[in-house]
Order: structure tokens, then sequence, then C-alpha cells
């Protein structure tokens, strides 16, 4: 029995032509972006569907031709998708939880690190041909990341490579998550409120969902120290971006590094462009060519494993 996979959005994944989609099944049939009116024809007669970050109502799942028996969304999160109508409808859904996992919290350290030196500064000076920091000694801020205290939230695959290279950095480590968990060593796992009054870089580790949008609003931006940095690699809309950038103006936090924007790309006209103590990065903690192929990969080994009936990183 030939497989026929669909996958909807390939220009998400595949912007610059060098992944290979032949090996998810028998049959794959790509499409660089696919509206809503345009998913019901392009599903038909398929098996599975791959869709990366692209919205799919509920009222789509549940028009989905019966063939269907598969949705794999080609990333972590898969808020895009509805689950409640996945399941009345029969059918698998699954992710990819680790694909990126490395090069993500790589990311979010670089975001530290940057921030730290203020080397979004310094290279601001070089580009107007200002040489003051090599001719009148460091004119920016350079703060050392050991010894100071690192808040994590959200404990996941990510949010734990953050804290192994934390940890090797010798920074102090605080954490919040849903799920209790005994301490570690030079790890506390504590309150929410506890994380953003202690800590000098609070680094956010969490899926978006109904509870976790705008987790950082004006009330709990007003809780870090004026001399933290918050740094976002996960999802955009855990943070209110008009609150966050009300902060960054008014100095209730230091500043941020963010990979991740609650609209993607963000308006020309966004401040956070601009903002001076702000470093922004187009979503690139995913999209290195060898993490890009390493989804293609596990993408693949969903598909097998659902197929032979042993599915594998099933979320619905």
């Amino acid at each position: 029995m030939r497989i026929k996979t669909v996958v909807l959005n390939t220009a998400k994944m595949n912007f610059d032509g060098n992944l290979d989609f032949s090996v998810l099944s028998d049959e794959v049939m790509t499409y660089d972006d696919t509206t809503p009116d345009e998913l019901l024809s392009r599903a038909e007669g398929a098996d599975v569907l791959v869709t990366k970050e692209m919205p799919v109502s509920g009222e789509l799942i549940l028009s989905l031709p019966d063939s269907v028996r598969l949705i794999c969304e080609a990333g972590t999160g898969y808020n895009n998708l509805d689950l409640d109508a996945a399941r009345k409808k029969g059918i698998t859904v699954c992710n990819i939880p680790a694909y990126s996992t490395k090069r993500v919290a790589h990311t979010a350290v670089m975001l530290m690190l940057n921030l730290s030196s203020t080397m979004q500064t310094q290279l601001a000076m070089l580009a107007r041909g200002n040489h003051d920091n090599f001719t009148k000694n460091l004119q920016v801020p350079h703060v050392e990341l050991n010894e100071k205290t690192l808040g994590i939230v959200g404990a996941g695959n990510i949010g734990r490579e953050v804290m192994k290279i934390a940890r090797a950095l010798d920074m102090q480590i605080l954490v919040y998550t849903r799920t209790p968990r005994a301490d570690e060593e030079g790890i506390h796992y504590t309150d929410l409120e506890t994380v953003l009054k202690s800590s000098d870089y609070v680094s956010l580790h969490c899926p978006l969902t109904p509870q976790t949008k705008h987790l950082m609003n004006q009330k709990t931006l007003s809780l870090m120290k004026p001399t933290a940095f918050l740094i976002n690699t996960s999802r955009g809309a855990l943070v209110d971006e008009a609150a966050l950038i009300q902060a960054l103006q008014n100095g209730t936090v230091a500043g941020a590094g963010l990979d991740v924007q609650e609209t993607e790309p963000p308006a020309e006209n966004n401040p956070l462009y601009t903002l001076p103590n702000v470093i922004l990065t187009p979503h690139m903690g995913w999209k290195g060519l060898e993490t890009r192929r390493r989804l293609v990969s596990i993408l693949a080994g969903n598909i097998h494993a659902f197929l032979d009936g042993k599915p594998e990183n099933v979320v619905s």
C-alpha cells in the first residue's frame, strides 16, 4: 500500500532548497505554501499531512478527507493545530520535540552573552565609524555571567539544555515549572515570582498555551530587576510585546534578547528593531541547515513509526 504525504508549506522549512522530503513516504507532494481555501483539495487522497507553524482551524480539520490519518507538526510547538478537532476526527497529531534543542539553547546563551557585552551597541558604533571603544577604553557595560542568577521558565528539553550550559558558566539557576521537582546541584525550583524578582537573566522555555500567553506582561515584567535581561527563544506570544516595549523604554528591565516575536516578521515600524537595549533575531534558533535536516529525519521517523503501529511524539 502506497502512502501519500502532503507537505503543506515547505517554504517555511526549505527556504534554501537544501532539504529532501522524498524520505517521508512512498509518495510525497510538496507545496511552498497553502491557504485555508486550498488545504482541503490538496489533502485529497493524503494519508499524512505535514505543517510547519501553519494555523489549521478545527473546522478545517473536521472537514479533512477520511484518508488523512496523521498530521505531523514539523516543530516543537503545536498551538497552530486544533487538537480537540483532531481527536473528534480520529486523526493522530505528532510533533518533533527535540530536533533543535541544542541550537535553540545555544541561541539563548548567545543572546545573554551579547547583551552582557552590550554587543549590539558596540557593533552600531563600528557601523557609524566610531572607534571610541578602541581608543578611549571600553565605553559600554561589559558584565560577567559567572555567579549571576539565571531564571528559567519551563524545564523541558531546551530549558534543561540551557541549564547545563549555564552550570558550565558557573551561573546560579532558579527554575519555575508547572511540574514540581526536587532541587539539583546548583539548580533551585521555585515559584514564578521568586524567579522574576531574583534573576539577572530570565529565559523563557515553555510552550504557548492559553495559560502561558502573555505570561510576561506589565505586572510580571515589573517584578524583574531593572538590571535584568529577558530572553525569549520559545514563542513570541509568551510576551506582551507592547508591555515589553514600554518596560524597555522606561528602564523597568535592562534589555531583551528576542529570537521570537509576537508577530513574525515584526511590522516595519516595530520599535524592537531600533531600541538600543534589544537584540532581535529572526527566529533563527531552528533555521540552521543541520537543524532542519535533523527535523526532516525525525519527521520521517514519526511517519514510519505511525505506519508501523508504534506512533512516536504523539500530542493528540
